[in-house]
């Protein structure tokens, strides 16, 4: 028996009408028909005297709806004390992570999360993958949201579908904002700033070619809300993540995406056979069921 056709059961013996059930219930007549005659064909009795106004238990009958109330209401009270024991778990989650467009999913993750453990609070360290990967390492976070190229060999690890792309930002009333995408050749003799990260300055020599050499690089930032002030005063392009300008007004800071594109993904990772707080391992969970 499932508990849900027991649960139908009652409302019909609640009810003493098939019909008036079946629309508490928001199922249709013939279903909940259907389903009460699968029941008694199944325990090979006969559950109901079926008269022309309404419908009575038979002994069998009323021995089921003693025996169902007790399940159901057991079934119900654990549900009920299992989500009170998991709305019970606090803590704090710590995760490192950029200024990518791969934050957004991160928000919602904890969102979701939230919803289901309100008593979980979330430590946030913002900065390069190198950076949240060696705080990982040493301990000081539970998980990161690394952006890729990165080393995660060592990590559990949940990759994003969605890549990101890389652009370049500048000032909106910059020429190149008439262009879809910039090439290579647009940005050969202008002013620019690059990421910190060796792994994704060697992405970004690979797509200029022969041009690299003869760069004019004026800035390298670790993160890029601080090369973004640097565009908006004119001293030069920046070459980020898409993501990163989402929070930019585009009457100030434009960006045009890189073309041939270079995607990078992202990853949530977190170290192997690591003991974390009943929190974390909480959290880890829901990434992995929601990702």
């Amino acid at each position: 028996m499932e508990t849900r056709v027991l649960r139908y059961f009652l409302a019909v013996a609640r009810e003493e009408s098939i019909s008036r059930a079946a629309e508490v219930l928001h199922i249709t007549q013939p279903t909940l028909s259907r389903q009460l005659s699968q029941l008694e064909a199944e325990l090979g009795v006969t559950l109901f005297e079926r008269g022309t106004r309404r419908i009575r238990l038979t002994d069998e009958g009323i021995l089921l709806r003693r025996r169902a109330e007790e399940i159901i209401g057991l079934i119900d009270k654990t549900e009920k004390e299992l989500t009170e024991q998991e709305a019970l778990i606090d803590g704090r989650v710590s995760i490192g992570c950029g200024e990518t467009k791969a934050v957004n999913v991160l928000a919602d993750l904890i969102e979701s999360f939230h919803e289901k453990y309100p008593n979980v609070t979330f430590d946030l360290l913002t900065g390069t993958a190198d950076v949240v990967k060696e705080q990982m390492d040493r301990g000081l976070i539970d998980i990161a949201l690394l952006l890729e190229p990165v080393d995660i060999g060592k990590y559990e690890f949940v990759r994003l579908k969605e890549g990101e792309l890389q652009q370049v930002l500048m000032r909106a009333d910059d020429p190149l904002t008439q262009k879809e995408a910039v090439c290579p050749e647009d940005l050969k003799n202008l002013p620019l700033i690059l990421p910190r990260r060796r792994n994704v300055q060697n992405e970004i020599a690979n797509w200029f070619g022969a041009y690299y050499q003869s760069l004019n690089i004026l800035f390298t930032s670790n993160l890029p809300t601080n090369g973004a002030k640097m565009v908006m005063k004119g001293l030069a392009y920046q070459i980020t993540v898409q993501g990163a300008s989402e929070l930019w007004k585009e009457e100030k800071i434009v960006g045009r995406p890189l073309t041939p594109p270079i995607v990078s993904n992202s990853v949530f990772a977190w170290k192997r056979e690591q003991p974390f707080s009943l929190a974390a391992t909480k959290f880890i969970e829901h990434i992995r069921e929601s990702l």
